[in-house]
């Protein structure tokens, strides 16, 4: 390994299955070393982790990172968004966190939004209204269903939060993964003390919300770190803000993010407030806002319906009209927690790989039907969209973009973009630039331009009619899990 230019930074990710870090140069964005491991999810009644697994995968990643981790003078921690982490008076887990993707939830956004007033109130407050993945919805689930659990919990933090307190010893959290709460008043970018309130939750339990640019804290003694003490500590963010960062992303410039999840998100000057409750209105990591829609179903969904044919993911075939809505998961994008999957148009003559398309293109046409929501009105509809995520490098996932969109799509050749945005975070903390402009000086938006293909109206008319005509079986449909 070569001798680094500058200082050394460490991003970390710590995403729904796994955690990756990533130790970089803060002059050049080199990735100097690496380190990744698992954590488990749960698959009963809801979707769970123990936060000292992730706690455990952490120490391991940088563990994986050898000496190189030892001589970071900064480190940022992102993290899956919108998770409850209760803690009682020794910071350990009352009970395992409440995932994003648990949809248990559900009735609570439904009861939440109608008591304090209706959708577009609550999207006035906070920017978005109240989805069974918003940690309001969780906490207001526990309350209901686990009162012993609510009354030993003593702090309530975020993934994210969990990992930088056990860094720091200090409870903080960030705009970012804070606007994902369901608690925290974009307007006045501070905790709604009326909604935590109503849900019974005392603003003492929650994290200080650390300003762009401040720092959160230092390493504090720590026999599991490689980390020396006093060790500067960035806010950190959650994934979607983090990787924005990462991109260097400028207002209008539209992102798809293809993961577990498909979220499709764009920086704006505005901030956003979208009573239909399709957008989320996030605020960024440094001080813009990150209107955002997300989908629960994206390339896990679409990998289950390959296996469940005996296909590769690649094996796909054009030329069928046949329409598959894969929400194995129920869905956020449209807002159906409970719903399942449904298949539209099978004839005798429609083949495996026909099916396999149809679950992209149901997957894909999902996250565009938010995408002109997400993005100002003066967007530049012929900029590039920025395909990142997991299936980004997929050749089934970047034809079908291109085919549905319409648009040029780019797909920035550096992988691990949420630890390249929080490690753009850490390095800000040492120069003072603001972290996107920190990316942009890394060039990690840098790969090959897909040209624009004709876009495909005959599909995307097709899905909507059947999505249409479907709804009211599927807002009857019933959760199984």
């Amino acid at each position: 390994m070569s001798a680094a230019e500058g200082p050394l930074v460490v991003g970390v990710d710590s995403s729904t299955q796994s955690t990756k870090a990533l130790v970089v140069d803060a002059s050049t964005g080199r990735v100097v070393a690496s380190g990744q491991a698992p954590h488990p999810v749960s698959s009963g009644a809801g979707r769970e982790s123990d936060p000292r697994a992730w706690w455990d995968a952490l120490c391991e990643a940088l563990r994986q990172c050898g000496e190189a981790a030892h001589e970071a003078a900064a480190v940022s921690v992102g993290g899956q968004q919108h998770g409850l982490v209760t803690l009682d008076g020794r910071g350990e887990p009352v009970r395992p966190a409440l995932l994003w993707n648990d949809v248990r939830s559900a009735p609570q956004a439904r009861r939440l939004t109608e008591e304090l007033g209706g959708a577009k109130v609550w999207a006035e407050r906070t920017g978005s209204v109240p989805a069974a993945s918003f940690t309001v919805t969780k906490w207001a689930w526990l309350t209901e269903h686990e009162p012993e659990a609510v009354r030993a919990t003593t702090a309530v933090r975020l993934p994210h939060d969990y990992l930088t307190e056990r860094l720091t010893g200090q409870g903080t959290t960030d705009r970012g993964d804070a606007s994902g709460t369901g608690w925290w008043a974009s307007r006045t970018e501070s905790y709604d003390e009326a909604i935590l309130a109503h849900v019974g939750l005392d603003p003492a339990l929650l994290p200080r919300v650390v300003r762009p640019g401040e720092i959160a804290g230092t390493v504090r003694d720590s026999h599991d770190l490689p980390f020396s003490k006093g060790t500067l500590v960035a806010p950190g963010t959650g994934d979607n803000a983090a990787a924005a960062m990462g991109l260097g992303v400028r207002p209008g410039v539209p992102v798809m993010s293809l993961g577990t999840s498909g979220t499709v998100y764009a920086v704006s000057r505005r901030r956003p407030a979208d009573p239909s409750g399709t957008v989320a209105g996030f605020a960024d990591a440094h001080g813009d806002w990150l209107p955002l829609a997300c989908t629960l179903n994206c390339t896990l969904a679409v990998d289950r319906v390959a296996a469940l044919l005996g296909l590769d993911r690649e094996a796909v075939e054009p030329g069928a009209a046949v329409t598959l809505l894969p929400y194995l998961d129920g869905e956020r994008t449209p807002n159906l927690p409970n719903a399942s999957g449904l298949l539209h148009g099978l004839r005798h003559d429609t083949t495996a790989g026909q099916l396999l398309q149809a679950a992209y293109d149901g997957a894909v046409h999902s996250l565009l039907g938010a995408l002109d929501l997400v993005l100002d009105e003066d967007a530049d509809p012929s900029e590039p969209l920025l395909l990142i995520g997991g299936g980004a490098r997929g050749a089934a996932w970047q034809q079908t973009v291109r085919r549905l969109s319409g648009r040029p799509v780019q797909v920035p050749e550096a992988a691990e973009l949420v630890a390249l945005g929080t490690a753009a975070q850490a390095a800000g903390l040492l120069t003072g630039e603001d972290p996107a402009a920190v990316a942009r000086r890394w060039n990690t938006a840098a790969g090959p331009v897909l040209d624009a293909v004709q876009r495909d109206e005959e599909t995307l008319s097709r899905i909507a009619g059947v999505l249409s005509d479907a709804a009211p079986l599927l807002e009857r449909s019933t959760d199984t899990h």
